[in-house]
């Protein structure tokens, strides 16, 4: 196997599209070393059948070769054990800003996301003899890969990492500044199913958490440069850069800064890049029964009397901002 073959992450992405999941997908069609395996949505900023939709929309509309062969599967309208809440923040009526984007003609894959999951492990480590495995990026709520472990509870050993955009960790003050959950302490991801977060962060997986402390942090910022990159790219009619410049523009319609449209691309990057991201290990557990901290990740951090029975897991404590914005604007307006 040459050099260039094993640079290639085998990836499926388990994404509820939204706005920042669409740029993520975009991000990761442009991007030559990531495959992309498979898409299952689930109910997080929207509905999963809304996401199912979203998601062949963003890759009809990206126009990639890879794209017109790639399976979306939509998860449960619900949580593992409780209702599904509405997302604070708007990505728009239609989810993807209101930018106007066509349906897409494909129909969806008919198996049921769990299934995807553990049938496309099982296909690339069948295929690789062992040599490579799946990275699982979940961008939105746990609950599918929840359901994919209790098929199949070794998944974990089947995996080579999940890299997921889940909780807040203490190590920036963006984490409870810019909370995303219905709370003041969590995050959106989290706070929909924290059961099921709780299921993934035990079950023994390679888990690597990007939270609200790297996400939001105010250096995640597009500079000039990158905007003006962005709008020359989306002007050549390149259609990732008109769809990131379009979503820009909604999210500053709702008062948010241009991080909103990025938070997920954040876990593409760490598929790509050991360097953008500096992860600790972090003892956590997340709260599933106060009304005032619903689906808070916890960290035990004491010195003495720590429980040790909680998962370890391993958590993003810092960003190279530059790196990941420079890598995300490069894939999208070259691709």
């Amino acid at each position: 196997m040459d050099a260039s073959a094993e640079a290639v992450r085998d990836v499926l992405i388990d994404c509820d599209p939204g706005i920042d999941d669409s740029v993520a997908i975009f991000f990761a069609l442009s991007c030559p070393r990531i495959r992309i395996h498979a898409i299952t949505t689930v109910s997080g900023n929207l509905p999963a059948p809304v996401c199912a939709q979203n998601a062949l929309k963003i890759l009809a509309l990206s126009g990639q070769p890879q794209a017109a062969t790639i399976p979306v599967s939509q998860g449960r309208p619900t949580p593992l054990v409780r209702p599904y809440p509405k997302d604070p923040f708007s990505h728009g009526a239609d989810g993807l800003g209101e930018l106007g984007i066509p349906p897409s003609p494909r129909e969806e894959d008919g198996r049921y996301p769990a299934d995807v999951i553990v049938e496309t492990a099982d296909a690339v480590l069948a295929r690789s003899g062992d040599t490579r495995k799946l990275t699982i990026l979940c961008l939105g709520p746990l609950t599918n890969l929840a359901l994919a472990v209790m098929k199949d509870p070794s998944l974990p050993s089947k995996v080579s990492r999940v890299i997921c955009i889940a909780g807040s960790y203490g190590f920036h003050t963006t984490g409870t500044v810019r909370s995303t959950g219905d709370n003041p302490v969590s995050e959106w991801n989290v706070y929909v199913d924290p059961e099921a977060a709780n299921i993934v962060f035990g079950a023994g997986f390679e888990l690597y958490a990007c939270g609200l402390d790297v996400c939001t942090r105010p250096d995640v910022e597009f500079g000039q440069d990158h905007l003006r990159r962005i709008e020359d790219a989306a002007r050549a009619g390149n259609p990732g850069a008109r769809f990131l410049l379009g979503v820009i523009g909604w999210g500053r319609s709702q008062k948010f800064d241009t991080w909103c449209t990025t938070i997920d691309s954040i876990a593409v990057a760490v598929a790509l890049d050991d360097r953008v991201c500096r992860f600790a290990d972090a003892r956590v557990v997340v709260e599933t029964t106060s009304t005032l901290s619903l689906g808070q990740t916890i960290v035990d951090r004491r010195e003495k009397f720590a429980w040790t029975h909680l998962p370890v897991i391993k958590a993003a404590c810092d960003i190279d901002a530059k790196r990941f914005l420079d890598l995300l604007v490069e894939a999208i307006c070259t691709a």
